[in-house]
């Protein structure tokens, strides 16, 4: 395997093979037929071997692009030396769910992007390496709660126990807050439980990362919806809590708005995946179950549409079909996930974009009319604006579609608290760098103000907001 070298003094110092150590995965043709994790992990030589490849760097840009500033030069040289315990401890200084953030984060455009081992071979496998000593950490039972400051009597709510609020109530129960998180469903995680599939995040990893916070003394609220259960107002009130967090993410579907789209088989992702991940619609005699369907279309580029797509395949279709407007190189989902599904066997119709649900003489689904796109002069994002041939209209059998096209925050925490400034699409307006929100004593952060992103930067969001609530209660700001 090729490697390459530094310069060190008078002599040359090897670094390592020039390209990661690959993850094993399940096999394609095995693993479409089973929910199980694709990736295994790696092995204790396989960590060490490719922390070896770490150059060190001095000013680490690496933790300058990651939203929660892990240590990450630190963590690395340390199972680089086999001290795998310690450096499970050093990312949970900076990172609260480390063994999430390890699967389902993209670092390959945050913390490996600027990698600086990358810019002649390979960029490090920094993921692969904060999963592997998270992992190392759970098998052996060796989890160490984080320590906790002293109680100091201040009393945090959390709305929302997705990604955003996990971080804020860890970050404030380490300063000796009392915390607690009030969930509107009946399990806890948001997104994490019900968005994320199996395949690429057990959820017995979510719950045991939730079991850490618990440790650290956050409690938790089910069947709690914020703005019905009790409002803001109450929430605050004069013997309630003295600050609010909202992370309660971006959960309403949007959908195409094209005829025919009524048609029984018509989901979004978001009911496709709840059924799925949450409510277990896959296992025999599930009380909530789902149209699994031969013949499966899913729209949309992101990684949502791929976890349907791949979900579609595990539920028993025959054929599953991506249909994105744009090309492949425009799709937003990770390149890991694309890989995956055109692994597993997943069909990709880009360049196409429908324009009716075909639905067949009872009302189900038969099928979904096209059009053919081609790209043009680059959008106000400055991808490349899809607009349709002329006349290339054409049809995909199917008898279910998936609506994968983003999603939008629920209004009812805005709707029951007009002080709450909100944008023309809903999210609530807070400062992006510390997530103060109009209303005093109210902050906000992930999905609910950014509109659907990534779990990491709803983190960065999160711990930003924890700092905010700790200085406005301090009297510091």
């Amino acid at each position: 395997m090729p490697t390459d070298e530094r310069l060190t003094g008078s002599r040359r110092e090897p670094l390592g093979p020039v390209s990661r150590v690959p993850m094993r995965e399940q096999e394609p043709a095995v693993r479409t037929s089973n929910f199980a994790e694709v990736p295994f992990g790696y092995s204790d030589e396989e960590a060490r071997i490719e922390a070896n490849r770490c150059l060190g760097c001095r000013k680490a840009p690496c933790v300058a692009a990651c939203p929660v500033a892990v240590p990450i030069p630190t963590f690395i040289s340390q199972i680089s030396d086999g001290a795998f315990a310690a450096a499970a401890r050093t990312i949970r200084q900076a990172n609260s769910l480390p063994a999430i953030c390890g699967r389902v984060c993209p670092q390959e455009d945050q913390c490996e992007k600027e990698c600086l081992r990358g810019r002649r071979g390979e960029a490090l496998a920094i993921g692969h390496l904060e999963r592997f000593a998270a992992d190392w950490e759970r098998r052996g039972g060796r989890i160490e709660a984080p320590a906790r400051k002293p109680e100091t009597g201040r009393r945090i709510a959390v709305a929302g126990s997705g990604p955003a609020g996990l971080t804020a109530a860890s970050e404030l129960a380490k300063e000796g807050c009392s915390v607690v998180v009030f969930e509107a469903l009946h399990e806890l995680g948001g997104v994490l439980t019900y968005g994320i599939p199996e395949f690429r995040l057990p959820k017995a990893i979510v719950r045991q990362e939730i079991a850490d916070l618990e440790a650290l003394g956050v409690k938790f609220v089910r069947n709690f919806v914020v703005g019905r259960t009790e409002t803001v107002d109450r929430l605050l009130g004069p013997d309630g809590f003295e600050a609010l967090f909202i992370g309660t993410g971006a959960g309403l579907p949007a959908f195409l708005g094209i005829p025919g789209e009524s048609a029984i088989g018509v989901y979004s992702a978001n009911e496709y995946l709840t059924r799925s991940n949450l409510m277990k619609a896959y296992q025999a005699g599930a009380s909530t179950p789902i149209l699994c369907g031969r013949r499966v279309v899913t729209v949309g580029g992101g990684n949502v549409a791929m976890d349907a797509a791949r979900t579609a395949l595990r539920l028993g279709a025959e054929v599953s079909t991506i249909v994105y407007r744009r090309g492949e190189a425009e799709m937003p989902a990770r390149a890991e996930e694309v890989r995956h599904a055109r692994e597993e066997g997943v069909v990709f119709r880009t360049l196409a974009n429908p324009v009716a649900v075909i639905e067949d003489g009872e009302g189900f689904v038969r099928g979904l009319t096209c059009l053919q796109m081609e790209l043009g002069e680059p959008d106000a994002s400055g991808r490349r604006s899809p607009k349709p041939v002329p006349g290339s209209e054409f049809e995909v059998d199917c008898d279910i579609v998936v609506v994968a096209i983003g999603n939008r925050p629920n209004p009812l925490i805005s709707s029951t608290t007009p002080d709450i400034r909100v944008s023309a699409k809903g999210t609530i307006l807070a400062n992006p760098a510390d997530g103060r929100t109009s209303r005093p004593r109210v902050y906000a952060g992930g999905d609910i103000v950014t509109g659907a992103a990534t779990v990491i930067r709803a983190m960065g969001a999160g711990k930003a907001a924890a700092r905010s609530i700790l200085e406005d209660l301090a009297g510091t700001r």
